[in-house]
């Protein structure tokens, strides 16, 4: 349930009746902008007195939020959220260049990737220590050690750090982490996100390989209902029956889940399509569908890459991809 309050409400009218609210066992999320201010209510509103709350002074009107995503709900919070990590900014007109390689397999390829990706226009360094395979024989990442070079990598360039926790148990591994990752696989691990959402840590969660917009908003709820309101949303790919790209890079989710939510939206073109040649292309689209952000696998030798290399730009060819999407950005 949402309550829009009249314009010249003051302060002490407003805290009164959120008082008041609270008694009733509800939360209550203020969303201020320059001419509204919306209450969102959370919990057991049935037991709300709609007439009541109506008739008060101050209230403009009252509206029930049929969707099971509130917190995330654009109809709470109409105005874009801005997550900050680091040095960096996404969402609200921030644009965000996430870049760097699937895995970190050593100290000179990390800091010799993030130099690179930071010299052609990155504002995050991805890198995964951590890495959940298909295979149980295929690399399954460094580790505590990986999580280590990427603080150098960080340390040499300034970069906030992106990577990938699998596991509860890890999570005080990440205190120097920028950004926690959560991926497909792990999308609907309620614990893990309920553990995350007790962080003040910026999240950027992925869109599972099978699962609804819907059901990314409501893992998104998840992490929201435990007070951590620093999501990213990422769109990476969902499975379908065409097998010649990795997933289907699903464009419409962008536009969709900017409508329905006001967290910021990344996609994930390498991911998606898991062909090198394909990337640019779909980085551009992403691009002009109002992605707020790209997150592009970027390794200085994609040829011997322990991980993902067909899907992996080197160096240079990213530096194309991030003057495509300036001259795109530039345009709209």
């Amino acid at each position: 349930m949402i309550a829009i309050l009249k314009n010249g409400t003051t302060p002490e009218q407003k805290n009164h009746l959120i008082q008041w609210l609270k008694k009733q066992n509800l939360d209550v999320h203020v969303s201020e902008g320059k001419q509204v201010t919306i209450l969102g209510l959370v919990g057991d509103t049935s037991r709300v007195d709609m007439e009541l709350l109506c008739s008060l002074e101050i209230v403009e009107s009252v509206k029930r939020v049929s969707e099971p995503f509130k917190q995330a709900n654009r109809k709470f919070h109409p105005k874009d959220t801005i997550v900050e990590a680091g040095s960096a900014r996404i969402g609200g007109g921030y644009f965000a260049m996430i870049a760097g390689p699937c895995s970190v397999e050593s100290e000179e390829q990390i800091v010799a990737v993030a130099k690179a990706v930071k010299e052609s226009g990155a504002t995050m360094l991805r890198g995964g220590a951590f890495k959940p395979r298909t295979s149980p024989y295929a690399f399954q990442g460094m580790g505590p050690e990986g999580l280590r070079l990427l603080e150098l990598a960080k340390q040499e360039t300034g970069l906030p750090i992106v990577t990938e926790i699998m596991n509860i148990n890890t999570l005080e591994l990440f205190d120097n982490v920028d950004v926690i990752q959560v991926g497909a696989r792990n999308m609907q691990n309620f614990d893990l996100l309920k553990e995350l959402g007790k962080t003040k840590k910026a999240i950027l969660l992925k869109r599972g390989l099978a699962n609804t917009l819907q059901e990314l908003l409501m893992s998104a709820e998840y992490i929201m209902s435990e007070g951590n309101e620093n999501i990213i949303l990422c769109e990476r790919g969902i499975r379908t029956f065409e097998t010649y790209t990795r997933n289907t890079m699903d464009l419409s989710a962008i536009p969709v889940l900017h409508e329905l939510s006001h967290l910021p939206v990344v996609a994930d073109p390498s991911h998606a399509t898991g062909k090198s040649r394909l990337v640019s292309s779909m980085a551009c689209a992403a691009v002009a569908a109002g992605a707020d952000g790209l997150m592009i696998e970027v390794h200085n030798d994609p040829e011997h890459a322990l991980c993902d290399g067909a899907q992996s730009l080197t160096p240079a060819q990213f530096d194309d991809v991030s003057r495509r999407v300036r001259a795109i950005r530039e345009a709209l």
